[in-house]
């Protein structure tokens, strides 16, 4: 790529990952709208100037982006990401007025997520058979703590030892951004995390004594490995289409809101920064009413 503007991008990916601290694979996935967006400017237009790119250009690829069947998700993140980058030049006097001013992103349609019925839980947890080796009981504790918790994955494969609060019956989560929030844990889920650290001193023998959670090799675990885990047991127990960590996380939230609680609360367990990430949570729960009201009142 011709140096000007990769200079440009990788003084905008040292922004994100030393000033907003963003998470490395948040940073790749900007590199890689960056790189396609200038990619793409090259064949078109032979531009790469920062200070020449119009508004057209943005359209155009977008429009190419359309073309090749990229969902409207997927686009309205890259314009997003156009967004912070153009931002980010203005604010160095890189520019002096950014090509996105004028970009309207495509509307989505609203997708309710995804969650795991509460009898298929309870059929995770009570009646499937995990492995009785260091792995199965690895396997078996993440889905405890994905579905207790509703952390991310990402938050799950960084829990630390000594993010675990016994005498409070809680766990200390770094989030996005670097923001901690407390969760609350059963008492049951606290003993079983409990157990699982003190057997992996007693049976792994160099286990990582920072981070809680390790392979039967010791070291920590890595997004591939807790994907297969939660992807082959979730596959015993339902046939929804997607099935990874995430699904806890939604199923986790789904739950709670089924049974009442709050919202405001659900938002500061998920660690999401406004209201309205969480609010489509609330639709699942409007969606079981529903259900309710014409299964059970006479004139439904």
């Amino acid at each position: 790529m011709n140096p000007n503007p990769q200079k440009h991008i990788n003084s905008f990916l040292d922004y994100l990952k030393f000033q907003k601290r963003y998470a490395q694979h948040t940073i790749v996935s900007y590199e890689h709208d960056m790189v396609s967006f200038f990619d793409f400017l090259h064949f078109q237009f032979n531009e790469y100037e920062v200070k020449s790119i119009k508004p057209a250009y943005v359209r155009s690829w977008l429009a190419d982006l359309k073309s090749n069947e990229n969902s409207s998700k997927t686009i309205n993140r890259k314009i997003s990401s156009l967004k912070t980058f153009f931002k980010y030049l203005l604010r160095q006097g890189e520019i002096e007025v950014s090509p996105m001013t004028t970009i309207v992103s495509p509307k989505q349609s609203k997708r309710l997520p995804q969650f795991v019925d509460k009898r298929d839980t309870e059929t995770l947890f009570s009646h499937v058979e995990f492995s009785d080796n260091w792995t199965g009981k690895t396997e078996k504790i993440i889905l405890s703590i994905l579905y207790n918790t509703g952390i991310r994955q990402a938050e799950l494969i960084g829990l630390k030892e000594d993010q675990i609060d016994y005498s409070k019956s809680a766990i200390k989560v770094l989030g996005k951004g670097s923001k901690e929030r407390i969760i609350p844990v059963s008492i049951d889920l606290l003993e079983e995390i409990k157990n699982y650290i003190k057997l992996k001193h007693e049976i792994i023998e160099t286990p990582d004594t920072v981070f809680m959670l390790v392979r039967d090799n010791g070291k920590k675990l890595y997004p591939k490995w807790v994907y297969n885990a939660v992807k082959k047991y979730l596959s015993m127990v339902t046939t929804i289409d997607k099935r990874s960590p995430h699904i806890l996380r939604h199923t986790f939230a789904t739950h709670l809101s089924n049974n009442g609680a709050d919202l405001n609360a659900i938002k500061e367990l998920l660690g999401h920064s406004s209201l309205a990430a969480t609010q489509i949570y609330t639709h699942n729960t409007i969606e079981k009413l529903k259900d309710i009201y014409k299964k059970a009142h006479p004139k439904a």
